[in-house]
């Protein structure tokens, strides 16, 4: 059995969060865009990301709603997730409107916004890293239940 690219992301998720010693929030969300994107680490990142990673995990496996039929939506999540970990999410937003071309109202506009809300949740401590891996099942995988946090 295959598992899917979305599964993959979700289990890159899981890896990072249990690495020892614990990653700091900003490591970890660096560190998912350099594993899921090839978005480096270091101070050249900006030239990563601005030719939009690379698909270090290629598939499908994403819900409807954020799946354009394309097997690069877990470097698209994973990417956008580590722009706004190092510039914010407002900026992130209007480059990925603006120069991405991804408006919001299509498959990627949605991703990018709930990576987004990821990258908020996680950074505020409302989502621990341990929970992270399940976000993704629950929010971006398809056939998954919804996740709703309390």
């Amino acid at each position: 059995m295959t598992v899917s690219a979305c599964e993959q992301l979700a289990a890159a998720c899981d890896r990072l969060a249990a690495r020892t010693p614990p990653l700091s929030p900003g490591r970890f969300l660096r560190d998912l865009g350099h594993e899921v994107a090839g978005v480096r680490r270091g101070p050249f990142w900006f030239l990563d990301a601005g030719r939009g990673g690379s698909n270090r995990i290629r598939g499908r496996g994403f819900r409807r709603h954020v799946d354009d039929g394309t097997e690069g939506q877990a470097r698209h999540f994973a990417g956008i997730v580590s722009v706004a970990a190092r510039v914010g999410s407002r900026p992130a937003r209007w480059l990925s409107i603006h120069v991405g071309r991804d408006a919001p109202d299509t498959a990627d506009g949605r991703l990018t916004d709930l990576a987004l809300d990821f990258v908020r949740s996680v950074r505020s401590g409302e989502l621990p890293l341990s929970d992270t891996g399940d976000w993704v099942r629950a929010r971006l995988c398809a056939g998954a239940a919804s996740f709703q946090r309390s």
